[in-house]
């Protein structure tokens, strides 16, 4: 059995990017909520060390989420951050206060003094603060290991007992040597090996659905995007013919995307494909909705609609498939987690569908750990790296009401804005570029006329986990280039803008 290391989530957005970092390190993380879990399944369990998460919650409030703190006298190492390390604080006799005075939110320069969780790391870095709550006085036992112009602990370790805490993130990639000390706490104190790889959970992820769904028909939400494509090789290694695949051309794909679908997954892999034309189904649904929750939930339930309707033709079917990742999970409110948006393949599901239970076998990876693990089952090339795609659609990239004509005008504009990209090489440069039409109508001026049309926005973010991005710095000229195909080549269309956001404070999508 591999080595483990414990995340113990109290309802933080980033529980999840931690067990990336750790498991990036070869170390198999498992997460675990505060109140799933106690003290003597944890001493059970053999794991080699606890990461507290953060939390959106204050530690001094009376229903705050809170461990046991017999946890402390495991003799397992322990890593507090954010709201896991005021805990500890709080838990172990320490103070914790709130000021706007200490409050610090974003990079933030950090003075670090000797402590192993800092080992290679310089005295001064750049760590990615959010809290208003500061530890005011230390636990008895521990000392201060760093500090900000602001706050007074911005770590503190108690390295007899192998008790650590940070103030800050360093699991977001905006904290320079976050790597560094996850690697610190999980190799120089931790004791870790490294000896976990993808291969383990392939192997223990096929094994896993033969055994679960031996005997079961299951039917697969396929979109021809990397989640689900990857979610249906998987399944198909472990259940084989008992997969049928349902791709759902609701209209609101990109360019041509149906039928380059159809033609992958029939010719290419040999699945059992079933597509299903629902452009008229799904626009009468959408017609007259405006508001972005109300077209998730729309087009969500409406995709079970769908598969029940097919089930029925294909005789019975058991279970429900669907490549949902952990991105999709966290931003719809996980646990204890603040909700950000729904996901209509998390957040738009009816109380009651007609399949016994639904399978999500990427629930706990992350994108770049989705298309590794698509290289490793032989998945082409061209098809792992596929632009990322949201379930609704373009529905998400229509702001204001969805109506075929505002959708055959964006997926003309997508279309030019990819062209571009990928013409000029700068494919590598981005990981994810598209267009989003919006609801503003400007003046513009085509030949001698005036003219009144819609203004576009084109958007490229650069990532590595979609919980954090940067945008991305496309050179002027390729801009510039695409913006005079847009307004020349697609009617409707007379201003251009180009989104500089980067995540957060914004998302990716616009909805």
């Amino acid at each position: 059995m591999n080595e483990k290391i414990l995340v113990l989530d109290f309802g933080g957005q980033y529980d999840q990017l931690i067990a990336r970092r750790v498991r990036e390190q070869h170390v198999y993380a498992e997460i675990r909520g505060y109140d799933h879990i106690t003290a003597d399944e944890i001493e059970e369990n053999g794991y080699k060390g606890i990461i507290f998460t953060g939390g959106p919650n204050s530690v001094y409030e009376e229903n705050s989420p809170q461990c046991d703190p017999v946890i402390f006298e495991l003799g397992i190492p322990i890593l507090g951050i954010c709201y896991g390390d005021q805990l500890m604080a709080h838990l172990l006799g320490g103070q914790v206060k709130s000021s706007e005075a200490c409050s610090e939110y974003g990079k933030t320069r950090v003075f670090v003094t000797g402590s192993m969780l800092f080992e290679g790391i310089p005295e001064e870095n750049v760590c990615w603060m959010s809290h208003t709550d500061y530890i005011a006085e230390l636990p008895e036992g521990f000392r201060t290991v760093a500090v900000t112009e602001k706050c007074t602990c911005a770590a503190m370790e108690d390295a007899k007992r192998k008790l650590y805490g940070v103030q800050f993130h360093p699991e977001v990639n905006h904290t320079v040597y976050g790597k560094q000390m996850l690697y610190n706490f999980l190799f120089e104190i931790c004791g870790c090996r490294g000896d976990w790889k993808m291969e383990d959970y392939l192997e223990h992820s096929i094994e896993r659905y033969r055994r679960e769904l031996a005997g079961k028909k299951v039917l697969l939400a396929l979109s021809g995007g990397v989640d689900s494509s990857v979610a249906a090789v998987l399944l198909q290694k472990a259940i084989g013919d008992d997969l049928t695949c349902v791709f759902v051309d609701h209209g609101l794909l990109r360019k041509n995307e149906g039928d380059f679908v159809e033609k992958t997954f029939r010719e290419t892999f040999g699945m059992n494909l079933i597509r299903i034309d629902a452009e008229a189904r799904f626009l009468t649904k959408l017609k007259g909705i405006t508001e972005p929750e109300k077209k998730r939930k729309i087009i969500g339930e409406e995709f079970i609609r769908v598969f029940e309707d097919e089930g029925k033709k294909l005789g019975k079917m058991d279970i429900l498939a669907q490549g949902t990742i952990y991105p999709d999970v966290v931003e719809s409110g996980k646990g204890d987690a603040a909700a950000i948006k729904s996901h209509h393949n998390v957040g738009g599901l009816p109380d009651v569908i007609a399949f016994e239970a639904i399978v999500e076998p990427l629930r706990e990876l992350f994108k770049d750990e989705v298309r590794k693990l698509g290289e490793r089952m032989g998945l082409p090339h061209q098809l792992v790296w596929r632009q990322p795609f949201p379930g609704p659609g373009l529905a998400v990239r229509v702001i204001g009401e969805v109506t075929k004509e505002k959708l055959d005008i964006l997926r003309e504009v997508d279309a030019i804005f990819c062209e571009e990209v990928a013409g000029d090489g700068l494919e590598n440069m981005t990981n994810q570029y598209f267009a989003v039409l919006t609801d503003l109508r400007s003046v513009g001026v085509k030949g001698d006329a005036r003219t009144y049309g819609y203004t576009v926005a084109l958007r490229a973010v650069t990532t590595d986990d979609f919980m954090t991005a940067e945008w991305t710095r496309l050179p002027y000229e390729v801009l510039e280039k695409v913006s005079n195909r847009i307004t020349n080549e697609v009617a409707g269309i007379t201003r251009v803008v180009y989104d500089i956001t980067s995540k957060p404070p914004a998302t990716v999508e616009w909805e």
